[in-house]
């Protein structure tokens, strides 16, 4: 039975990635390589970390030191993705107009730098949502 405590969140981070690749898809903007990169609509770390958080709660108790700790962890990667990983898709838009500006003799000598690692708080409250309501719907078909 403890193995669903991992096999629950492993589902619910495919299908938000399969969403987010859907959502992509509609805005005309897909690329495969959305179910390895960070960023982008919905939040898949969210998800994941809400959905391990939740099912160790529904398998642990809500009560649980497993569950409070795994929810400080949640809280912690959430607050990473709002805030450092944020930060640096700022930094890297702006390096990457640097960049772009520099003579084209000079301007391949510095490599792009992804611009999509962090999340908004829509993206994180929809991710939280998903990982929320899917790991339930899983934690009682499975």
């Amino acid at each position: 039975m403890t193995y669903k405590i991992l096999i629950i969140p492993l589902i619910v981070v495919v299908i938000v990635q399969i969403i987010k690749s859907l959502y992509d898809l509609k805005k005309g903007h897909f690329n495969w390589n959305v179910f390895i990169t960070y960023g982008g609509m919905p939040s898949g770390h969210t998800a994941l970390v809400v959905s391990t958080a939740t099912t160790i709660g529904l398998y642990s108790g809500f009560d649980s030191p497993v569950f409070l700790l795994s929810l400080v962890l949640a809280i912690l990667i959430v607050r990473d993705a709002l805030g450092f990983r944020m930060q640096l898709s700022e930094h890297a838009k702006i390096l990457n107009k640097l960049i772009k500006e520099l003579p084209d003799e000079k301007e391949f000598n510095y490599p792009y730098s992804p611009e999509r690692l962090g999340h908004t708080y829509a993206q994180v409250i929809v991710g939280a949502i998903l990982g929320l309501v899917l790991t339930y719907l899983f934690y009682y078909l499975i």
